[in-house]
């Protein structure tokens, strides 16, 4: 098992309610589901940071394409998964 810590976040009373109704009807505690949600919400976030990071370097490096090209590809991988 990991170990845990605790921290306190602030969150409206109406948040509090709302987390407290879905701990009640997933039968979770408010810890459990706190701790995901902020577990998703630093994992997405730190995908994203990395990516534009990522977008950076390749802009540093010229490794660009033109907007009409975007805009191909784009349109490309749309049409893809169109029905």
């Amino acid at each position: 098992m990991v170990a845990s810590t605790t921290v306190t976040v602030r969150m409206s009373g109406t948040l509090k309610e709302r987390l407290g109704l879905l701990a009640e009807k997933t039968r979770r505690t408010q810890s459990f589901l706190a701790e995901r949600a902020i577990a998703g919400y630093v994992d997405r976030e730190l995908e994203m940071m990395a990516a534009v990071e990522q977008g950076l370097e390749d802009f540093r490096n010229g490794e660009v394409v033109s907007h009409d090209e975007a805009k191909r590809r784009i349109r490309e991988t749309i049409a893809k998964y169109e029905p």
